[in-house]
């Protein structure tokens, strides 16, 4: 047993000494966890778990946990920033959140509303901090806005906590600059 204890002091102490040797930050780096930029963003957002971010087969369905989704498995393809008529393909939409793009949802908004979501759409057109607006049917005039792993809804529409919300989070995904989009 001294033996045993002797052999677990001595590699507990060469382990020791060889860390002494590296520089500061290194050693705090290697151990320190990444963390997550921890933004709560206007009154009634919401942060959801991350379910993940692999690419599936193109094409393939998924069944997400939120509705609508704000992270998960999703397409090799993304939908580009801009106002649709159509209503887009969930699994692209989330590629599009890993991105930084933030997605607002809409059904029967008011005429202005409708036009500020234009806009908006038209301001940002960025490939990594865009603003996609998408039809959901069942929402009425109320709008629901999402980031990755964020979902805020407004009905009413709030556009001061609209913008809140493209301000915190627009730019933030999880791959957010890391690949020049084709």
């Amino acid at each position: 047993m001294r033996a045993c204890t002797r052999k677990l002091v001595v590699t507990a102490t060469a382990g020791l000494l060889f860390l002494a040797t590296l520089p500061t930050p290194y050693v705090l780096s290697a151990q320190a966890p990444q963390q997550e930029q921890a933004t709560a963003g206007p009154p009634g957002t919401e942060t959801l778990p991350d379910v993940g971010r692999w690419h599936m087969e193109p094409g393939e369905r998924w069944e997400y946990r939120s509705a609508p989704p704000t992270s998960g498995p999703h397409d090799p393809k993304w939908v580009r920033p801009g106002f649709y008529r159509k209503i887009q393909p969930p699994e692209k939409l989330v590629h599009s959140l890993e991105h930084g793009d933030v997605v607002i949802y809409y059904d029967r908004p008011a005429p202005d509303v409708r036009a500020t979501l234009q806009k908006w759409a038209q301001r940002h057109p960025g490939k990594w901090d865009g603003v996609i607006v998408a039809p959901l049917p069942g929402l009425g005039q109320g709008i629901v806005l999402t980031a990755w792993r964020k979902l805020l809804r407004l009905d009413p529409f709030d556009a001061a906590r609209a913008q809140a919300f493209l301000d915190a989070f627009r730019g933030h995904g999880p791959e957010s600059g890391e690949k020049d989009m084709e």
